[in-house]
């Protein structure tokens, strides 16, 4: 009697898929929550509040489509998981067919071994007999004549039960080589599963801290922008962004800076090329400068552009390029113009006017 040696393997993979997914929806729900107190407690500690508003929504947007990314990422992942669990279970099925394959071989080989015990038993019997016969010469021959016959066919019959045995080893051989291979097989997708779990949680876990750190590094900009600004008046701090005045920066109608203007850029491109060294360098952050105008229309005939669009542009684009010129890495800065489509004053009176024309500059990542 052959043995075989198959060993059933437990599969763990469907809870670890489900153990992942769970750590990945719990990281998203405490991201949300961090983002909710965040920006709970900044709408509610401002003077501006239906101006914070809209400001916060642009965030939470943001922030959205990155909590939308990172599922998509999630979903992704449990897709290879389960993908790769699918293909396992076959691998599993084949081997467990080939398991009775090679039991159902051992069987036969066991009915075999049984008839080739009760063959030997008959043989007994008829020598027995020859014995008892002895004293009979016809008996005694024809009984020899016999068993000589039996003795013949029972060799034939042992032959090809030797035969038949040989050939169900190699059944069997074949069998245990071919659940080698499977289980080998096994192995080399349980190792690739492995990897790509952990470049998906490595992915996703770098994302976040990426994300950590760049909170940790506005919180330290605004802190050192503020200390450098003192009490200046020029230059103010709201929320996550500084505002200068476009009437401190540019000429009425114009894209060109004043000198007052360019001291104000110095004062801050100090702060940022200072601030630049300190940041890590895993990082991708940027300094967005946001043009902003009120709503009275371009004069017609006015030279250089047509609506408040391109001037606002025009002018975030002036104070990108002195930032450029006081040594600012050019990589780091994003001028954008939005006219007057985000005025932070809805009355049409001169100051509600003055305090939408400006100029905003914001520490975020690409």
């Amino acid at each position: 009697m052959l043995n075989t040696r198959f060993k059933e393997r437990t599969n763990a993979w469907p809870g670890f898929v489900d153990l992942f997914s769970n750590l990945v929806i719990i990281l998203i729900f405490l991201l949300i929550v961090f983002v909710f107190l965040w920006t709970t407690t900044s709408v509610f500690n401002k003077n501006t509040g239906a101006k914070k508003v809209a400001e916060l929504e642009q965030a939470r947007q943001a922030q959205a489509e990155q909590i939308e990314q990172m599922n998509a990422d999630k979903q992704e992942a449990e897709q290879l998981l389960l993908a790769a669990r699918d293909a396992l279970e076959n691998q599993e099925g084949q081997i467990a067919n080939q398991m009775k394959l090679a039991n159902a071989y051992e069987e036969q080989i066991t009915t075999l071994t049984i008839q080739q015990e009760q063959l030997a038993k008959q043989i007994a019997t008829l020598t027995e007999q020859l014995q008892l016969a002895t004293s009979a010469k016809e008996e005694n021959a024809r009984m020899e004549s016999e068993r000589h016959e039996m003795q013949d066919e029972m060799s034939k019959e042992q032959s090809v039960l030797n035969a038949r045995i040989a050939e169900l080893e190699e059944q069997l051989d074949a069998a245990e080589a071919k659940a080698k291979e499977k289980e080998i097989e096994y192995a080399q997708m349980s190792n690739r599963l492995n990897k790509a779990l952990a470049e998906k949680v490595a992915e996703l876990n770098a994302k976040v801290a990426e994300l950590d750190s760049l909170t940790l590094c506005q919180s330290e900009f605004y802190k050192q922008v503020k200390l450098a600004l003192g009490d200046r008046t020029t230059i103010k701090q709201d929320g996550d962004r500084f505002i200068v005045s476009s009437d401190i920066l540019f000429g009425s109608g114009s894209y060109k800076l004043s000198a007052d203007g360019k001291a104000q850029i110095k004062l801050l491109s100090n702060v940022i090329k200072d601030f630049e060294n300190k940041i890590p360098s895993g990082i991708n952050w940027i300094i967005r400068v946001d043009g902003h105008t009120d709503n009275r229309p371009v004069l017609p005939g006015t030279a250089g552009y047509s609506n408040n669009m391109q001037l606002s542009l025009l002018r975030a684009t002036a104070v990108v390029n002195e930032l450029i010129k006081n040594g600012v890495s050019k990589r780091r800065l994003v001028p954008s113009g939005f006219g007057d489509l985000h005025p932070t004053e809805l009355g049409r009176d001169k100051a509600s006017l003055q305090k939408n024309r400006r100029i905003e500059l914001q520490l975020t990542n690409k």
